[in-house]
């Protein structure tokens, strides 16, 4: 008998309780529940078991630890690094825990720890609100916020995290517990930024601004303009008003509406805008871009955060091939940009890019030290993405993305976003919490010494 199958009868007879909730090989729903959103990497878990509540989790933890099994916990599975599940583990499936409850009085959400970035813009915007996300809505929350959160509304309010008012959480040895500034302090400051090293959050508590509309939408222009805009660019966005934010990209033009046909697949750059403002501060900002290069494209409107959110969605979803790596960046010499272009210009498929996102304005108000996120320094975060929905390209976008990065980390500050790294080894992880590292391995130790929460960017326990 194998061992998953074995697994599967095990967990029926000590989990028996979640009945048609537990999937293991045997079952006719297995390849669909263990698929990654990224395709290149195919894991097949021993059981995969969809808890609806905090004591489920508690229950799927204890399981794995009695049988020795490696533990993986998923929430959206939008980890292009695949560290959503885990090969002859068990993986603590939170979909089902997708509620979300908005308190328009306080301007607070509560979030299920399986719920998407959709499921959050579809209940705070009809009050007007909104919580800091990054830009792909079918992205799980609780991924995305553990490692840090970085998006559209990043430069005005900050990370996701420094919106996070207390996590509800289940911990190694199956104990709930919450994580906020009053309780359990010390594990508050390790999840904001320190992924999903400490334990699973089965429930967040954000802050939500008031917002009801933004001026949003890309401006792309010829690769060849690239140089030119990327060193305005580089001026004019840290002195720019924090309510004016936009990533700059390198993309391919894709072969489908709403994109001209005249422009289909012509090798681009880009700013995709933010603005929350009136329609003339909007365009006053955008203006000087403008007047450097006449736009292949000009797809700007008035749109709610969401719209902006979900703009990208049909292009890049689950079951594409993906390969990735990512820097902080502080500064763009001259020589950054060269290499930038040079690389964009060798793109290997029309899904794959480059992009630098702005992580500064409120960002920087927050101290390295106040939370795991150590990088508050940095201007950028930039990633560089090899995607396309072929296997057979695989090789082709490994090649061009970890080349592309590495002719550009010379110029980076150290570390990367730990939501956008793959398997890149502990030298990586440490680069990316810096000084912030020692404290992170001590609180581990505190929480979850026998590291069964190993499945992501690992943390490993001080000795």
């Amino acid at each position: 008998m194998s061992t998953t199958t074995s697994t599967h009868q095990a967990a029926r007879s000590e989990l028996g309780s979640f009945g048609e909730r537990l999937i293991g090989p045997d079952d006719e729903r297995y390849d669909e529940a263990r698929a990654l959103f990224n395709a290149m990497i195919d894991k097949r878990p021993a059981l995969i078991a969809r808890c609806e509540t905090a004591g489920d989790v508690a229950a799927v933890i204890r399981f794995a630890r009695e049988q020795g099994l490696p533990l993986a916990v998923r929430a959206g599975g939008h980890n292009w690094g695949g560290l959503a599940s885990a090969d002859d583990g068990v993986v603590i499936d939170l979909s089902p825990m997708n509620s979300v409850t908005v308190d328009p009085k306080s301007a607070t959400v509560r979030v299920g720890g399986g719920s998407l970035w959709q499921e959050v813009d579809a209940a705070t915007q009809p009050h007007a609100l909104a919580v800091p996300t990054g830009i792909i809505s079918t992205t799980g929350v609780a991924g995305l916020t553990l490692g840090g959160g970085h998006g559209y509304l990043t430069r005005r309010h900050g990370l996701t995290i420094d919106n996070l008012l207390s996590a509800e959480m289940v911990l190694a040895d199956g104990t709930q517990v919450t994580a906020s500034a009053e309780d359990n302090p010390d594990l508050f400051w390790a999840i904001r930024g320190g992924g999903g090293n400490f334990g699973v959050v089965t429930e967040f508590t954000f802050r939500a601004h008031p917002l009801e509309t933004i001026v949003g939408g890309p401006t792309f222009w010829a690769l060849e303009d690239s140089d030119e805009l990327l060193a305005a660019y580089r001026e004019w966005l840290p002195s720019a008003p924090r309510n004016v934010s936009g990533f700059f990209n390198w993309h391919t033009i894709p072969p489908a509406e709403p994109f001209p046909e005249e422009i289909h697949l012509r090798l681009v750059c880009g700013i995709v805008w933010c603005i929350d403002a009136s329609d003339d501060e909007a365009e006053k900002a955008i203006a000087p871009f403008l007047s450097i290069a006449e736009p292949l494209m000009h797809g700007i409107g008035r749109m709610p955060i969401a719209g902006l959110n979900g703009a990208f969605d049909g292009l890049y979803h689950p079951g594409d091939q993906w390969y990735a790596r990512a820097d902080f960046v502080r500064e763009i010499p001259d020589e950054a940009i060269e290499r930038n272009r040079e690389w964009n210009a060798k793109m290997p498929t029309f899904k794959s890019g480059s992009h630098l996102y702005p992580i500064d304005g409120a960002v920087h108000d927050v101290a390295p030290e106040d939370t795991a996120f150590s990088f508050r320094d940095a201007t950028w975060s930039q990633v560089f993405i090899g995607v396309d929905g072929d296997p057979a390209q695989a090789q082709a976008l490994k090649d061009w993305t970890i080349g592309y990065w590495e002719a550009l980390h010379p110029y980076a500050a150290g570390g990367a976003y730990v939501n956008f790294m793959m398997d890149e080894g502990q030298a990586r992880v440490k680069a990316t919490y810096g000084a912030n590292h020692p404290r992170l391995a001590r609180v581990k130790a505190q929480y979850d010494p026998d590291n069964v929460f190993r499945v992501n960017q690992n943390i490993l326990p001080a000795a």
